[in-house]
């Protein structure tokens, strides 16, 4: 029986594994610089911390979530998203009360049961950061100017949208007048959002049908609707921004699919996706902590899809890198393996051919694994006490008379 990969995730192999950790590097070099610190988190929890943070309307939750009993009767789901199990962390181990502020990143797999496209599995990559503790506008600014760090040191063009969604005072307000708008439109709504309607009307918002879209292109718009807090973070964020140097659009119909977040919410976005243009997305959470258990607590953070910007990362140049030590014969094969180990010792990248194949075929295999160096390591090598050395960028090749002229050479 032959056995498959299951529809929805995929083996990264190489180049492709390659190109994953190029983005999780990039990733990692910047925040670290932001002073973001690492956290890890389990890939499982209960599925109430879901319904609780992401929303028990959103499509999250309702159509996509991986949930299963345990043998212990528990209800289990695979994590959707990060930042509510971030939030758990935070609160089951009382950071609350360590730190006055808390930057945390984490980088693993998610998991939703979606339709398998492209930029869309149903195991995913996130990487994402968290910030706990700081309300001001300036929080806000630098977390989307380290978003947009990430993407330029990835080489990924991007468009940043930007809206505030504002409190719960101001999103009841507008939710009054989005249902006043909606409902005469009603019948010419998705048949999800028809369901979003009588559930949580702002999901509307959010929908990708193109005939939904057309509607709420006319929808009264929740930058209109803030109250003075409200206004006054999103305009002094602008002006932060710009201070940094952050070029973006502002959408006032952005409200994102998830039912936690406050005041900032962000999108950066690229054409060369397509129907799934986002890359990177997140927003500001200043409720989440307290209604998961935990102190009243201002928050936010972003995601960016691993895989997505994967698809946008400029093809990687193969760099010739390393040393492959080409032996002819059972004396040169035993005086390779010796020096296997003393160059990995010293901290060099080194190969060895253990078939003990042909000249040929050992050179084929140097060049296929793109080694810089090669050693040969020939009868009249071992007798005499000297390597021949080739580099195999420029053809050269020289007698190398002692080892110690050797790792020079490297």
């Amino acid at each position: 029986m032959e056995f498959k990969a299951v529809r929805g995730v995929e083996d990264l192999i190489p180049p492709e594994s390659e190109k994953f950790e190029k983005v999780v590097e990039t990733f990692k070099n910047v925040v670290n610089k932001a002073g973001f610190r690492e956290v890890i988190l389990p890939i499982f929890e209960e599925a109430g911390l879901f319904s609780r943070s992401v929303g028990e309307t959103t499509d999250i939750v309702q159509k996509e979530m991986y949930v299963f009993e345990d043998k212990g009767g528990r209800v289990i789901a695979l994590r959707p998203e990060g930042t509510a199990s971030a939030v758990r962390a935070y609160i089951e181990h009382g950071v609350f009360a360590k730190e006055p502020f808390t930057k945390w990143f984490y980088v693993g797999p998610m998991f939703r049961f979606e339709r398998p496209q492209a930029g869309r599995k149903r195991q995913f990559f996130q990487a994402g950061c968290e910030v706990f503790g700081l309300s001001s506008p300036g929080a806000d600014a630098e977390v989307i100017k380290v978003a947009c760090d990430i993407l330029k040191a990835l080489k990924i063009d991007y468009s940043l949208e930007l809206n505030s969604i504002g409190c719960e005072k101001c999103r009841s307000e507008y939710k009054r007048a989005l249902i006043e708008f909606l409902e005469s439109r009603k019948e010419k709504l998705c048949e999800d959002c028809i369901k979003r309607f009588e559930r949580n009307p702002l999901r509307v918002l959010d929908c990708k049908v193109e005939t939904c879209q057309n509607i709420v292109a006319e929808a009264p718009k929740i930058t209109d609707f803030l109250c003075n807090e409200c206004s006054e973070h999103f305009e002094k964020l602008k002006e932060y921004l710009a201070l940094l140097d952050v070029k973006f659009v502002e959408n006032p119909f952005l409200v994102r699919g998830l039912d936690y977040y406050t005041k900032t919410v962000f999108e950066f976005k690229s054409k060369k996706l397509g129907a799934q243009s986002t890359i990177l997305a997140g927003g500001r959470y200043d409720k989440l902590v307290s209604q998961l258990g935990g102190p009243e607590t201002p928050a936010l953070g972003f995601a960016m899809g691993v895989d997505r910007a994967m698809l946008l990362l400029p093809e990687i140049e193969e760099k010739r890198e390393g040393i492959f030590l080409v032996t002819r014969g059972e004396k040169a094969y035993k005086e390779g393996l010796k020096l296997l180990r003393l160059l990995r010792e010293k901290g060099f990248r080194v190969e060895i051919d253990h078939r003990q194949g042909s000249f040929k075929a050992q050179m084929k295999a140097a060049d296929r694994v793109k080694a810089k160096y090669v050693v040969i390591i020939g009868e009249s090598e071992v007798e005499e006490g000297f390597f021949s050395f080739k580099e195999l960028e420029t053809g050269k090749q020289e007698r190398v008379e002692n080892i110690e002229a050797l790792i020079a050479r490297f």
